[in-house]
């Protein structure tokens, strides 16, 4: 009987024991509501330094709702707004230091858009600024003007009656002043964009025939307006061109 008693004893023990174990849970990750694109628990569109420098690269895809664009879409616009997509990234400042922007693009070029602007940060190449043309009502005049680098906008393509890349989420305008826009016979409507309208320039931010940011672009199958034959759009990067 003593024997029996001391093995229940041992059983109760293990099985005691065994009950207070702590279970391991899979490692987690969220999507952001609304999103198409699943960021880990430690994703953040607010740069923070970190001890040994800036703070890595990051991005944020998600829905888009009807009044965050009050100006940019309306109804018969060639792409619904719940096509598109708000990317919230960190790019690199012409004041060398992190920012946080916003882009409007098509849903299916999202990750274009990320793979690119990691790349641009990596390298520390310079964006002025990146806000949503509805900071501007719609005007892409004024955008330009103030050197805002920004994607879609329910528009036609200048000079002409046809839809814009831009209005199908499938473009986007970089450093606008250091990239203008430029006729056949050398002009750009922008003054403050003058000095900038030849290629090749050096400065700050200016995109250049062959350079690393045409190359990242051209990566992922986007083309570059400066490429065109007659007018320049140096600013302009497009999926498949146009």
């Amino acid at each position: 009987m003593k024997r029996a008693a001391a093995m229940a004893f041992v059983v109760l023990a293990s099985v005691s024991c065994g009950a207070g174990e702590p279970v391991a849970s899979p490692a987690s990750v969220h999507e952001t509501p609304g999103s198409t694109t699943p960021v880990s628990a430690s994703d953040s569109t607010s740069p923070s330094p970190s001890p040994t420098g800036p703070p890595p690269f990051s991005a944020k895809v998600s829905r888009v709702a009807r009044d965050q664009l009050p100006y940019s879409w309306r109804p018969g616009c060639p792409v619904h707004y719940r096509d598109l997509r708000l990317v919230t990234l960190t790019y690199w400042g012409f004041d060398d230091k992190p920012h946080t922007g916003r882009l409007v693009v098509r849903k299916t070029v999202t990750d274009d858009i990320v793979t690119v602007f990691k790349r641009l940060y990596g390298w520390r190449w310079p964006i002025k600024q990146m806000k949503l043309v509805d900071a501007y009502k719609g005007d892409d005049y004024d955008s330009i003007d103030a050197d805002n680098t920004s994607a879609f906008n329910c528009r036609p393509a200048t000079g002409s009656s046809n839809w814009s890349n831009h209005a199908y989420g499938e473009a986007i305008d970089i450093n606008p002043r250091e990239n203008p826009y430029v006729t056949a016979s050398g002009s750009t409507a922008h003054q403050n964009a003058k000095k900038f309208a030849k290629r090749p320039v050096s400065g700050k931010g200016v995109v250049n025939p062959g350079d690393k940011v045409v190359k990242a672009f051209s990566r992922v199958g986007w083309e570059w307006g400066g490429y065109w034959s007659g007018t320049k759009d140096y600013q302009h990067f497009s999926k498949g061109g146009g």
